[in-house]
């Protein structure tokens, strides 16, 4: 069976749109907003765009908020609803806390739109970020539960862009709003899929006028895998795991952007019937014993290294966890492990699901050739 079902059908050539594309002049004065269109978006549900006259667009996050982006130079709009936060453009000084969109920004080309991490320069292993914090040309802000308010102010802070950690201390978000500087609550991770979780792309292309590149990106993204995905599936078994420090191991659940990615590889993720209790949780930790029992079978193994750290041998993970060495796929010497800085690099899932395409259908892959995976030999 194809897979199709996972590639929706693109526009012949990267869209252009009236009101969404680059602004290079200002509008005249206006006191109220003229809808023009909504934004077209492929994949993403959790966020939406409209697009009115002089280059307005109005976001609105389920859950997150309404954001309207008002272009350099332009009017001020009466008589906004009291819930919708405006960003004027541009947003060149940003606290930048959730680390998936860091990647995002590099893309986009946009690493001077940032000037304050929630994550200091060892923590990033988006090398970009790495050495604009050593170079002095992003600051440490301090965490999402920590923020350095006084640097943050300082900076002139236009917009903190946080994931939905935050909720969790909501007294950070107000304190925050409370000084002026609006907050944004990504919610990319809530998306079903990986080709939706990159097309977020797009929405950080309308907050820094640069939609155009953000198209022609996700559009190359989305190019990289459609020939995958026009392959058979190989019906080689997967499971995507990783072993806790309590003797547990951690999956991802069945509707999980990874286990999507696995069928869109051409493989059969293992655990087809694994749901968590809120569509917000993307792993499941199950005993040893349900892990022996459901994946020992499974032709391939794939090792989360971003929790516990890289395994480079067999050895290693059967020291980890000794059930392993009955597994099929460590006795046939298919297993593999993931590079750490896998979740950082939210715009290469592309790249992640050719390694597996390769791992699945060619099952020694060149080394040279994968970027995400490397065996565990």
């Amino acid at each position: 069976m194809k897979r199709r079902n996972f590639l929706k059908a693109l526009p012949a050539a990267a869209l252009t749109l009236a009101g969404c594309g680059q602004h290079k002049t200002a509008p005249a004065n206006t006191a109220s907003l003229v809808f023009d269109h909504s934004y077209p978006l492929d994949y993403a549900t959790q966020f939406s765009a409209d697009c009115y006259e002089g280059g307005y667009v109005m976001i609105d996050i389920p859950d997150a908020g309404r954001f309207l982006v008002v272009p350099e130079g332009a009017a001020e709009v009466d008589d906004l609803p009291e819930d919708v936060v405006v960003l004027r453009q541009p947003l060149d000084h940003i606290y930048l806390v959730s680390t998936s969109v860091m990647d995002l920004f590099v893309h986009l080309d946009a690493l001077d739109s940032i000037a304050l991490s929630g994550t200091k320069a060892e923590g990033w292993y988006v090398e970009e970020a790495r050495q604009a914090m050593q170079e002095g040309r992003i600051a440490y802000a301090g965490k999402y539960s920590a923020p350095d308010y006084e640097r943050i102010l300082a900076a002139g802070c236009t917009l903190a862009i946080e994931n939905t950690m935050v909720l969790h201390d909501p007294e950070v978000k107000e304190q925050l709003e409370k000084f002026g500087v609006p907050v944004l609550v990504e919610r990319s991770s809530y998306e079903s899929g990986p080709l939706a979780r990159m097309e977020w792309l797009k929405l950080y292309g309308i907050l820094l006028n640069k939609t155009e590149m953000a198209e022609e990106v996700f559009r190359q993204k989305v190019e990289q895998v459609a020939p995958i995905l026009e392959q058979e599936n190989t019906g080689k078994t997967a499971a995507f795991f990783s072993i806790t420090t309590n003797n547990l191991i951690t999956v991802r659940r069945t509707s999980d952007y990874v286990a999507q990615m696995v069928g869109m590889a051409g493989g059969v993720y293992i655990f087809d019937d694994l749901e968590g209790e809120t569509s917000a949780q993307s792993t499941i930790k199950l005993p040893l014993e349900t892990f022996y029992a459901r994946a020992k079978d499974a032709d391939v193994l794939i090792y989360n290294s971003t929790i516990e750290g890289v395994m480079e041998t067999r050895d290693q993970l059967i020291e980890k966890c000794p059930m392993l060495a009955d597994f099929k796929a460590v006795q046939s010497g298919d297993c593999w492990c993931t590079a750490q800085s896998l979740f950082q690099q939210s715009m290469e899932l592309a790249d992640l699901i050719s390694d597996m395409n390769l791992v699945f259908t060619e099952g020694s892959p060149d080394p040279a050739s994968l970027r995400f995976l490397q065996r565990i030999v």
